[in-house]
């Protein structure tokens, strides 16, 4: 620690671990060396000063710098603030100002630190002489502006970002302009640290944040000069040593004495700024580097790992590097990104390397833990890091820690993939031995040989061979040099090894190829893979020169090298199908300018003997892309690959005529020869046809006659069946296109047709077959062809397909549903599919995959309006069973359908519940528990599709309003089962149906409350048992808008001290007279709902609403109360067992059910006025706690203070006599004094990391 002797004695800064100063007194008494006075200021005040009591502008600036950009009238800040004039010019003015009048400059410069937190205070010269700097603090703190929470360092915008940076080279030059005579003066630089350590530690943020900042600048600055003071000390001594050693006659005394007095001043100077350094360290550092504020804390570790490097000798010390070691713990990636920068500024210099091992040693396992980190960010910086220290010795890490980062390397966030790939390189690659600098270049013992060997090595270990492609693109940056030495990669695939060598294995070639594959990919394409990028960016004239350079390498090359490669490994389908996917990225002007036409030839006849091998899917479709690769109309080789492609596809067709005829005429049953040779080349066919024109051998004919053989006969293999109706599939798809381009006739857009729609039916009876695999593959193309053959087909102007649209009829929907609820909606155990692998987590993954697949594209059908959207009932009521497989697919079909059609989307999901409720019913039985798991379970999506509605309430309205109706009509549609007078058989959907109550407006609940009495008896009303509480339930469900709105009209009219109480009072004589008025307007909805006709009574009455109406005051309506439902209710009689009375009965039931209302409405207004007044009371202690922690007086606008307010509040209450007064709130002053200490350790910390010891 820097020794602190003439100015710690007078800085009484308390502990480390305490951030509060021991006194308000502390901090000024470094100013008394030239105060004169036992009292405060005063002496400091030179003669003719008095009278200047406010801000100091930018006087005496007429030959300045300010002068010339008109700022002469503006204080520091707007200056700094403008950023037009020079900081050097800047200061120099102000040290001008200083040097006429400090007292003024210093309170200007108070001023600028006080106005850059933000504070629209300002301090006077009156207080600058008379109070001291806690004082100051406080007075300004009191004159905040608290109405917003930004303050220039937090402001976002170019001018705020310029602002932070001027603020910092203003301090940074003030120290510098001034670090020869005025920083020793003992009154500027005390006057401002004590300011700046009086602020760090306030417990307004701006304060504490902006003063944190400057005081870290301010010690950077200090420390660039003691490290200036430093080297001339030392240039000083050796220049005194060096006269000092002269001989007698030769040495200067006085030379000898000036060089004495000079380094005695030096260390004079040095030691001022020690302690200057201490202040700031032990009064500002210690405290804010565990400040509550992370960028308060990502402040102090920049700025110390700036000091450790620009002057080690004092700061690069285990002192002060544990304040970095611990902070590595931060619970904010934003501060552990700093620790980690500042580490890397010093291992990076190799010179520092030993004075950081007893930190290496101690914060290592950190290190690599933050590898792992789940910011991204902060884990690139660590991975940075450990290659510095990586490169400064191999034996700091060990092999465990090396591992946990070589595995990042396939890590989809492409930052730390290469971070952790330069690692790799950096540990596996960069280390050569002298006997490897004589190895020959090319070749297969060239260096790089032994290095593409490590790295195959490297990547089979990984046991993650399907990621080749993210390895090369991790090592890409650092080592593309080695992965485009493709000739090296060649020469250890086709030549002999040497005597000695060992030669690669099976896997080792395969990995090597694939390696081999990606890098030239990754060349050619030049973007990341597939998962580790946002998209292909735009490349620069340099990229672009590269990217053609190497692609006329690549070709060169693997030209020549590739039919090689092809007759070696011609029996190996993986190798093969890598090796045939090179030709894609040739640039096949070269065959011709390159006069390489014989390797073409080459080329071509090995891909024509694959084709005959291999009757892999995956080899035969590499085939084929390669053909297209290389069949393009522009270059001149196109002929010859034609001719050679149409050989090829000639003889196949031939073949697969004559091998059908035979297979179909034998009458007994198909010999496995003859299915398996039809089978190869039916598969080669169906490859080709992928991406190759077949029409012109009309496989229709053929392909249609084998399935339909196959429906017959019911024994064609199933394979044989699933490639078939694959090859039919792309032979309608070429019609398609054909018939799109507008180069056929009608009599090809009727065969087209007839063909489509036998197709679909084909599909359709293959849906019923043994074979899972042959349903899936139906089920897929038939999904496939009623989306391309839509009503969308005609889209974009293409009117002449209207004949080609196709719709399924109710029998094929619903064969399409029932194969998704049969072999999707399925338990893991239960799938056939993966063929005994269910103990294989692979073979689970797959077919979940495959489910997947299946139930996305029938989801298709459902968004696109292909099937009805009533269909998705049965998809939709597993959203909660199978949430974890398919719930983001069923979620979003569910938002796709809203957006076509709200109201039959909500039918939808009504329909979903219901069909629940009745499979409930069927399993359970009528007298089910409705605490039972699967009542909840509906219950439960019941409230997941609420969720699903979002919170405008008007954009759903409609949509809303239809689910209630539905959801009534079908809990009255079944009788009781008990006979009449018992609960209907569906009353308990009502309970479900409660979920969606939220969503309606009030006016809506008013409406599907009188349309729910449409179906209820007078005897319902009465009853109380258990059966009817979902009928009460959602009765209640709906009158909540309606009651509250009735006890906040009541609270007001008893509540006799409120401010109600003076308003005119409603006479009962009034209320009645207006009650036909208000009865008319409350059920106008009603009337469009319901339709009511003339003659029919209603026999239930809702009284009470109408009351709560009557008192209410006359309030303006939003543009959605007036709404009125375009959607009527069917006004169709209902079965009730209740008939239409006389006169007299319905005036009887009438107030038998009044009375009942009123009873009712009593009970819940005592229960809702007793919660109001608790959670009143409760608000009210809540507030008293609030005043008295909070560190800004924010109480008038948190517990709504004003009458206005107040009075808004209880008119929502239902309260006799309650004055509510609140207790006065401290002043600014009085909360100023409260602890300053705002942080807590614990809250930002690991526990790990407090109380414990570092060394």
């Amino acid at each position: 620690m820097i020794a602190a002797q003439e100015l710690q004695t007078e800085f009484h800064f308390a502990h480390e671990t305490d951030t509060q100063l021991s006194s308000d007194t502390d901090l000024e008494d470094l100013e008394g060396r030239n105060a004169k006075t036992a009292k405060g200021k005063k002496g400091k005040k030179a003669p003719g000063e008095k009278g200047k009591g406010v801000l100091m502008k930018a006087q005496g600036r007429v030959n300045g710098h300010h002068q010339e950009n008109g700022t002469e009238n503006l204080s520091l800040f707007e200056i700094v603030k403008l950023g037009k004039s020079a900081t050097q010019s800047v200061v120099d003015d102000w040290i001008e100002a200083y040097k006429g009048d400090r007292d003024m400059a210093l309170l200007e410069l108070i001023n600028f630190f006080i106005q850059c937190s933000g504070c629209k205070g300002a301090v006077s010269s009156e207080m600058f002489r008379q109070m001291q700097n806690s004082e100051i603090i406080r007075k300004m703190t009191e004159e905040f502006d608290e109405d917003s929470g930004d303050y220039p360092l937090t402001m976002a915008g170019p001018v705020w970002k310029k602002f932070r940076w001027g603020f910092c080279e203003f301090i940074s030059v003030l120290v510098r302009q001034c670090q020869y005579s005025i920083i020793y003066d003992e009154y500027m630089m005390d006057t401002v640290i004590s300011l700046l350590t009086g602020l760090s530690d306030s417990q307004v943020r701006a304060f504490r944040h902006t003063s944190t900042l400057a005081a870290m600048k301010l010690m950077t600055a200090l420390v660039n000069v003691a490290l200036n003071l430093s080297i001339n000390m030392d240039n000083t001594q050796r220049q005194y040593e060096a006269e000092r050693n002269k001989s007698i006659g030769k040495r200067a005394n006085d030379r000898l004495e000036l060089l004495l007095q000079k380094r005695k001043e030096l260390q004079e100077n040095q030691d001022e700024i020690e302690n200057m350094m201490n202040a700031i360290f032990k009064g500002v550092f210690v405290h804010r580097y565990r400040d509550a504020i992370a960028e308060i804390r990502a402040i102090c570790i920049e700025e110390i790992g700036v000091w450790m490097k620009m002057y080690s000798d004092a700061f690069l010390n285990d002192s002060y590097l544990k304040y970095v070691g611990w902070t590595m713990h931060d619970k904010q990636g934003e501060v552990r990104l700093k620790c980690l920068t500042a580490l890397q500024g010093l291992y990076y210099n190799r010179e520092l390397n030993s004075r950081l091992e007893l930190f290496t040693s101690r914060f290592k396992d950190r290190i690599v833990s933050m590898a792992l980190d789940k910011e991204c960010d902060v884990a690139v910086q660590a991975i940075k890091l450990l290659t510095l220290i990586l490169q400064s010795s191999d034996e700091v890490l060990t092999a465990e820690d090396c591992e946990s980062v070589y595995h990042l390397v396939y890590s989809a966030h492409r930052p730390i993939a290469v971070a952790s790939g330069e690692f790799l390189y950096k540990k596996l690659f960069s280390h050569r031995g002298p006997e490897e600098d004589a190895l020959p270049r090319r070749g297969r013992q060239c260096l790089n040989a032994n290095l593409i060997k490590t790295t195959v090595f490297f990547f089979l270990e990984s046991e993650l061979h399907e990621h080749g492609a993210y390895l090369v693109d991790s090592m890409w940056d650092c080592g593309s040099d080695l992965l485009k030495d493709w000739e090296s990669m060649i020469s250890l695939l086709l030549d002999e090894p040497f005597p000695g060598e060992e030669a690669l294995t099976d896997k080792q070639e395969t990995a090597l190829i694939e390696i081999m594959l990606c890098a030239v990919r990754q060349a050619c394409e030049c973007h990341p893979p597939i998962g580790r990028g946002t998209g292909k960016r735009v490349l620069t004239a340099k990229e672009k020169k590269t990217q053609l350079d190497d692609r006329t390498r690549i070709t060169e090359i693997f030209a020549v090298a590739l039919p090689l490669l092809l007759a070696k490994y011609s029996v190996d389908a993986e190798k093969v199908t890598n090796l045939l996917q090179l030709p894609q990225y040739f640039d096949l002007e070269i065959y011709t300018t390159g006069r390489l036409e014989k390797h073409l030839e080459a080329l071509l006849r090995q891909i024509r003997e694959v084709v005959e091998k291999h009757t892999d899917t995956e080899v035969l479709e590499a085939c084929s892309m390669t053909f297209h690769s290389l069949c393009n109309e522009e270059f001149t080789i196109f002929n010859r690959v034609d001719i050679s492609r149409s050989q090829l596809l000639d003889e196949q067709v031939d073949k697969f005529h004559r091998l059908l005829e035979d297979f179909l005429q034998e009458g007994e049953e198909p010999d496995e020869d003859d299915a398996y040779q039809v089978l190869s080349t039916l598969k080669r066919i169906t490859a080709f046809h992928n991406a190759h024109d077949l029409t012109k051998w009309d496989l229709f004919s053929s392909n249609y006659r084998l399935l339909n053989t196959g429906l017959q006969n019911g024994d064609m293999p199933e394979q044989i069946v699933i490639h078939a109706l694959q090859c039919t599939h792309y032979v309608i798809l070429w019609n398609l296109a054909k018939v799109s381009e507008g180069s056929s006739n009608k009599g090809d857009l009727v065969t087209l047709r007839k063909q489509m729609r036998a197709f679909c039916l084909m599909c359709q009876r293959y849906l019923s077959s043994v074979s899972t695999s042959v349903k899936e593959q139906a089920f897929t193309l038939l999904c496939d062809a009623l989306m391309i053959f839509s009503h969308q087909i005609v889209s974009s102007g293409r009117d002449a397909l209207e004949p080609l649209v196709f719709s399924p009829d109710s029998s094929l929907q619903s064969d399409l549903l029932n194969f998704i609820l049969d072999h999707v909606f399925i338990d893991q155990d239960d799938d056939s599919s993966t063929d005994g692998q269910q103990d294989d987590e692979a073979g689970k993954i797959e077919a979940l995959h495959k489910r997947r697949n299946l139930l996305a594209a029938y989801c298709k059908l459902i968004i696109y309006n292909v099937v009805d959207m009533s269909t998705g009932a049965d998809i939709f009521k597993q959203y909660m069973r199978y949430y974890n497989d398919f719930g983001d697919i069923i979620k979003e079909t569910m938002s796709k359908t809203r957006q076509i059609d709200k109201i039959q989307c909500a039918k939808t999901l009504i329909l979903s519940l219901q069909k629940l409720f009745n499979e409930m019913l069927s399993e359970l039985g009528c007298n089910f528990d409705r605490s039972s798991s699967a009542f909840c379970g509906i219950k439960e999506l019941a409230r997941r599709f609420s969720l699903t509605f979002g919170l405008d309430q008007v954009k759903t309205r409609e949509a809303i309003a239809m689910l209630h109706k539905d959801g009534i009509e079908f809990a009255f549609k079944e009788p009781s089962p008990q006979g009449e007078g018992g609960p209907p058989l569906n009353l308990a959907f009502l309970d479900i149906l409660c979920e969606f109550s939220s969503k309606l407006l009030r006016q809506d609940r008013k409406t599907v409350h009188l349309y729910l009495e449409r179906f209820m008896t007078f005897q319902m009303s009465l009853q109380r048992e258990e059966c009817w509480l979902p009928l009460i339930s959602y009765r209640n469900s709906l009158q909540a808008g309606v009651d509250d709105d009735t006890m906040s009209v009541l609270s007001g009219v008893s509540s006799r001290g409120s401010y109600r109480s003076k308003k005119p009072k409603i006479t009962p004589t009034s209320a009645k007279r207006k009650l036909p008025e208000e009865d008319n307007s409350c059920s106008s909805d009603a009337t469009v709902w319901m339709g009511h006709e003339q003659g029919v009574a209603t026999v239930m009455m809702s009284s009470p609403h109408m009351t709560s109406t009557v008192l209410r005051d006359a309030k303006k309506l939003r543009p959605e109360d007036g709404y009125v439902g375009v959607y009527t209710m069917s006004n169709e009689p209902q079965h009730t067992p209740l008939q239409q009375t006389t006169h007299q009965a319905i005036d009887y039931n009438t107030q038998v059910a009044w009375m009942l209302a009123q009873r009712q409405q009593q009970e819940r207004a005592n229960i809702q006025n007793a919660k109001m007044r608790s959670h009143m009371q409760h608000a009210i202690r809540r507030s008293t706690g609030l005043m008295e922690d909070d560190e800004e007086p924010i109480v008038e606008d948190v517990m709504m203070s004003s009458e206005q307010r107040l009075e808004d509040l209880n008119e929502g209450m239902d309260f006799d006599t309650m004055d509510i007064d609140l207790p006065p709130s401290k002043n600014r002053r009085e909360r100023s004094e409260l602890k300053p200490d705002y942080f807590d350790p614990a809250s930002i910390m690991d526990d790990s990391v407090l109380n414990v010891s570092m060394f």
